[in-house]
């Protein structure tokens, strides 16, 4: 527990903040408006200056690359993961798109493009800067240019699989790249007849197709699935079929009309942002997985995902056994999942541990 903070910091600020006693517990990045007021650099009071910050973007760059990632399309900077708190750095191809998420790297970010570029050679570097979670530290929201050229549209690859891109609008800083590793291993069980509920740009349903017979993408979003629709034709899938809908009723429907699939896909936007949002986000995340396990084929796969961090792993777990109690069913876990690794989990800090995904079989 910290105690004393410098005086007279200004949000922003890097500080050393001192326990009981005086004694420096570490150099942080200080907030005044933030209810998360100091984000820990340094576990002592070594200097927490652009060198260091050098050194650890170096480092992640060097454990993504011994991550040897089939894709050219995956987080570079995690945050805390990197201890490199308040800082994200997502790479398309040979441009970087960055967010700034408190004062302190808001302040340095001129500098850190600089660094990141040398590591990395990119061509330009977009600050997506337009999240909510600026407005908490008091900060603007706004997209621009930090560095080069940033085209609206870019084409990256995952395995065998290319993706139309807009990094400048898109979810997240384009595509949801935490679930990378989650599609491949869904390949390994998907079969049958596939239904992608919460489909976006059409990630799951695209890697999945040629495991299929038939492919059915839903996303509320016209625009998304107009985009899953270019994916499709861009990678030669023509067993595929995207439909805006809203998921809740689409899934109704197709049970009231006796449909069947042997694999189903259901990754959802996050039900609970905040804790306030966590009873009915139980109530959301129980409702369609119920529906899903109605629809399953005796012998299928559901790939159940849930990115909401206020919902930790055992009660999500415990709701997708009661939908399957509700549905009258049996399901057995074949793996459970989380975010891909250039997403690092850090131990003692749930917040990190945000990606959870069941890959379920029904046994009756």
């Amino acid at each position: 527990r910290a105690d004393v903070v410098e005086a007279k910091a200004a949000s922003g600020d890097t500080v050393l903040v001192r326990g009981p006693g005086a004694r420096p517990v570490g150099r942080a990045l200080y907030s005044g408006k933030s209810q998360i007021a100091l984000r820990m650099l340094t576990r002592s009071d070594e200097p927490a200056d652009l060198g260091l910050w050098k050194a650890r973007l170096a480092a992640a760059v060097r454990f993504r690359d011994s991550l040897a990632i089939d894709a050219d399309a995956y987080r570079l900077v995690h945050g805390e993961g990197d201890l490199l708190p308040g800082l994200v750095v997502d790479r398309y191809t040979d441009v970087l798109v960055v967010q700034s998420l408190v004062p302190g790297v808001e302040r340095l970010l001129s500098d850190l493009v600089v660094m990141l570029v040398e590591l990395t050679g990119a061509r330009g570097v977009l600050a997506r800067d337009d999240v909510r979670v600026r407005a908490l530290e008091g900060l603007d929201a706004r997209v621009e240019v930090r560095a080069g050229d940033v085209p609206r549209e870019l084409i990256v690859r995952e395995g065998r699989i290319e993706y139309e891109v807009d990094v400048w609008t898109g979810q997240k800083t384009g595509l949801f790249l935490d679930q990378r590793e989650n599609r491949q291993a869904a390949r390994q069980y998907a079969h049958g007849r596939l239904l992608d509920a919460f489909s976006y740009h059409g990630g799951f349903a695209l890697q999945l197709a040629a495991c299929c017979e038939r492919v059915e993408a839903i996303d509320v979003s016209e625009e998304a699935v107009a985009r899953i629709e270019v994916n499709a034709r861009r990678n030669r899938v023509t067993n595929l079929v995207a439909r805006a809908g809203n998921v809740f009723d689409e899934l109704r429907m197709m049970e009231r009309a006796g449909e069947r699939f042997d694999t189903i896909v259901l990754d959802p936007p996050a039900f609970a942002k905040n804790k306030s949002a966590v009873a009915r986000a139980l109530s959301g995340y129980k409702e369609i997985n119920l529906r899903a396990l109605k629809l399953l084929s005796a012998g299928g796969v559901l790939v159940t995902c849930s990115c909401s961090y206020n919902l930790d792993e055992a009660t999500f777990g415990q709701i997708v056994y009661e939908a399957s109690v509700d549905a009258g069913v049996q399901v057995s876990v074949v793996e459970k999942r989380t975010q891909s690794r250039d997403h690092p989990i850090v131990l003692g800090m749930p917040e990190t541990y945000y990606l959870k995904c069941l890959i379920l079989r029904k046994l009756h």
